[in-house]
């Protein structure tokens, strides 16, 4: 697998990853996290736009096929500004947001695409809605720690995580 930015081209099969997710999110116990749409088109034609979207590719070939999609960056994220709970460290993050997986991608996407954000950032910081058990499993594997909640100007409380590789 690779991982590159997310080009214009791209916005199809990466609106249909999310429409997947959604899907898959409303079966299994968890059908208010993407409710109405969410993550909406221009949105990701924002992080695009910005260079924080990235896509993750089953191989380097022509024709190679999108298995999952995310936003990355290190970057101030204003939610976790306030936590209910704490933080592990208050030095430089990355952030991960909306990272989704087709649902016939291989098993370990979603960590190739959280370990290749900690190849460029040792400290990563991330949420989701309580009811993403697939997500929590997930990061529980990959050894982050739960901080606290945090709450989105919509009124969307996240359960909050971090991992700092150098801690």
């Amino acid at each position: 697998m690779i991982i590159r930015r997310t080009m214009r081209a791209d916005v199809p099969a990466v609106m249909q990853i999310y429409a997947e997710a959604r899907a898959f999110m409303r079966e299994n116990g968890n059908p208010t996290q993407w409710k109405d749409g969410a993550p909406p088109q221009n949105l990701i034609e924002r992080d695009i736009l910005d260079e924080k979207s990235y896509v993750c590719l089953d191989n380097a070939e022509s024709g190679a096929n999108i298995l999952a999609v995310f936003y990355f960056s290190v970057e101030r994220e204003p939610v976790y500004d306030t936590i209910d709970g704490a933080w592990l460290d208050g030095g430089s993050y990355g952030v991960i947001h909306r990272i989704a997986k087709r649902q016939d991608a291989p098993k370990g996407t979603g960590a190739f695409c959280i370990n290749w954000c900690f190849a460029r950032h040792a400290n990563i910081k991330i949420d989701t809605h309580e009811n993403n058990l697939p997500m929590r499993k997930l990061l529980a594997r990959l050894k982050f720690i739960y901080c606290g909640g945090v709450r989105y100007p919509d009124g969307g409380e996240r359960i909050a995580f971090q991992k700092n590789l150098k801690c």
